[in-house]
């Protein structure tokens, strides 16, 4: 039996308040059973509060993910941004840890003056001494590099898996909208879940939202839209999941977060998906 984990990214909009805590508890009241912690603008949460969110969606059956800060950029020519880059994902990595939590999610790099391929080389040297540091923390947890939408951003599927190779606890962090908008309204489900078997990932991290398209410059762009008024498609995604038998967390980064949550839930529900009560 495949395992999907659908929920919204940060406290859901019917929450009675923006916690966590909260937050969680209301995805189990309404049936979800994951959710991404947001710490996108910076890391505020203590270990003992990590800790007690932690206990509290494991007693509710949620899966928790967390979202690293928005200001990185691993290959900035400035080396006080790198550090600074470095600490946040490594706070991030810690209170993940602490609560546990499966994976982080990092919006990496820009290519900057960079070609792709230095840029490449840039980001092998940088994540290796992230990694060694992660490791002798101890923290158990996958190193979520986020599909970007942007030519100017690092973070195709191919590049993240490419440095895989340096350890097994990198993993890309798939996000649906961004690829559809990268790629200019093109995506291949099949292929990309494909790699992923390919690379040996077991379970997927992944955010789904619908993308907007710009009438005047005939390209899709970063920006997210409820489920239904655009694309890309979530039936499609849906379908192929199910067919390949893919173990996979689905994080909604719609304006209305939850509501889309329990749309993915009836889409799979409608594909003979059943989720635990």
């Amino acid at each position: 039996m495949i395992r999907i984990f659908l929920g919204p990214g940060g406290t859901p909009i019917s929450c009675p308040d923006s916690s966590s805590v909260s937050g969680v508890k209301q995805v189990a009241k309404l049936g979800l059973n994951a959710l991404e912690v947001e710490f996108v603008r910076g890391v505020k949460m203590g270990a003992t509060s990590a800790r007690e969110l932690g206990e509290i969606a494991a007693s509710l059956g949620v899966r928790l993910s967390v979202h690293a800060p928005y200001y990185v950029n691993l290959l900035s020519d400035k080396s006080a941004i790198v550090k600074a880059s470095k600490q946040r994902i490594l706070d991030s990595v810690d209170r993940a840890s602490e609560m546990g939590a499966d994976c982080v999610a990092v919006h990496a790099a820009y290519y900057g003056k960079n070609t792709p391929e230095e840029a490449q080389a840039g980001m092998k040297d940088t994540v290796a001494e992230l990694v060694d540091r992660i490791d002798e923390s101890g923290a158990k947890v996958f190193l979520g590099f986020e599909t970007m939408a942007k030519a100017g951003q690092w973070g195709t599927v191919d590049e993240i898996l490419e440095l895989r190779k340096l350890s097994k606890t990198i993993v890309p962090y798939i996000d649906w909208c961004h690829i559809w908008a990268r790629n200019n309204g093109v995506i291949d489900y099949a292929e990309i879940l494909g790699k992923m078997r390919k690379a040996g990932i077991k379970h997927i991290n992944s955010h789904f939202s619908n993308s907007k398209y710009n009438l005047n410059t005939k390209k899709w762009q970063d920006i997210h839209l409820p489920m239904g008024e655009s694309k890309p498609d979530f039936g499609e995604l849906a379908r192929e999941v199910v067919r390949r038998k893919v173990d996979i967390t689905i994080i909604s980064e719609s304006p209305v977060l939850e509501e889309d949550s329990l749309k993915m839930k009836r889409v799979f529900e409608k594909l003979g998906c059943k989720f635990e009560k």
